[in-house]
C-alpha cells in the first residue's frame, strides 16, 4: 500500500524516543493520567524530542498536555506536585511542561493561554505558574506551532487533531519577540541564541521548523559571513550547559540583527 505523504512541514515519521529518556516518560504519562483521569486528551512530545534532535546531557524535555477544560483547578497543582523534579527526577537537563485546555489549544492563538506552566530540573530555574499573564506570549506561539506539526503522541489523541496552528501573523510576532529576547542575552548560552536565531532565518525562508542543529547547517551552507560563528556555536552545543565555549559577543549581536531582519521582511510580506 502506497503510503500518504506528510503534509508540508510536517515530519515524514515520528521520531524515535530516546533511550534515556523511556523510563522517565512512561512514569511521567502514568502520573498525569492517574491525576487528570478521563479528562485527559493528549501528552505529547514537543520541542528536541519530536523533532529528533535531543542531546542529552543539553536539551530539555518539552511536553504538551491537553486536557478539558472541566478539570478540577486542584488538579493543577497536584500536577506541578508530582512532576517536580524532587518527585520524579528528570535525568535530561530539564522539563518544561505546559498544560493547555481543549479549547484553548484547538482554536489558533497569539497568546499564551496556558492552565500550567512548569519548568523544573537540575540545570533549569524551577517556575510553577498557573497565570499565563505572567509569562511572554512568544514562547507558547512558537510552540503550538512545533507541536501542531511535529507533536509525538505519548498518549491519547494525536497532535494534529488536537493543537490548532498558530496564524503565520502572529507566529512572526512571536518569532521577533524571540529574537529580541535572544539578543538582550540574559539567561541564555551564546551557542543556543545563535541556533534559535537559524531556526527562526530558515522558518521564514521555508515556512518549516528544522531541528536546532540542521537549521544551522543550512544556515552555514548558505550564509558565508556567519559560517564561522555558526560553526562555533554547533561545536559549543556538543558540550553540556556547564561547559558551553564562549563565543563573540559582537558577532552574536550582529548574526541576531539579521535574523530580526529577516523576520520583519517576511512579516512585511504577509
Amino acid at each position: 500500500m502506497a503510503r500518504t505523504p506528510a503534509p508540508p512541514g510536517f515530519p515524514a515519521s515520528p521520531q524515535p524516543v530516546p533511550a534515556e529518556l523511556r523510563p522517565y516518560l512512561e512514569e511521567q504519562v502514568h502520573r498525569i493520567r492517574t491525576v487528570c483521569g478521563p479528562h485527559l486528551v493528549s501528552v505529547l512530545a514537543v520541542g528536541s524530542v519530536a523533532l529528533g534532535d535531543y542531546l542529552h546531557g543539553r536539551s530539555d524535555v518539552d511536553v504538551m498536555v491537553v486536557v478539558d477544560s472541566s478539570l478540577p483547578g486542584r488538579a493543577l497543582h497536584e500536577l506541578a506536585g508530582t512532576l517536580s523534579h524532587s518527585a520524579l527526577p528528570c535525568p535530561a537537563a530539564g522539563l518544561e511542561l505546559v498544560v493547555h485546555a481543549s479549547g484553548t489549544a484547538a482554536s489558533p492563538s497569539g497568546g499564551a493561554g496556558y492552565l500550567l506552566d512548569l519548568n523544573t530540573g537540575a540545570e533549569l530555574p524551577e517556575k510553577v505558574s498557573f497565570d499565563p499573564g505572567e509569562s511572554a506570549d512568544f514562547w507558547y506561539v512558537i510552540d503550538l506551532s512545533l507541536a501542531s506539526r511535529a507533536g509525538r503522541s505519548l498518549f491519547g489523541r494525536p497532535a494534529r487533531e488536537v493543537i490548532a496552528e498558530p496564524q503565520r501573523a502572529a507566529l512572526l510576532t512571536a518569532l521577533r519577540a524571540s529574537v529580541r529576547e535572544h539578543a538582550a542575552g540574559e539567561g541564555h548560552l551564546a551557542d543556543n541564541r545563535v541556533l534559535n536565531g537559524c531556526r527562526s532565518l530558515v522558518f521564514c525562508r521555508t515556512d518549516q521548523w528544522l531541528p536546532k542543529r540542521r537549521a544551522a547547517e543550512a544556515v552555514a551552507d548558505s550564509e558565508a559571513a556567519f559560517r564561522p560563528l555558526v560553526e562555533a556555536a554547533l561545536h559549543s552545543f556538543e558540550r553540556p550547559r556547564g561547559a558551553a565555549l564562549p563565543l563573540p559577543a559582537a558577532d552574536v549581536r550582529r548574526f541576531l540583527r539579521h535574523v530580526a531582519t529577516r523576520v520583519d521582511e517576511a512579516t512585511e510580506a504577509t
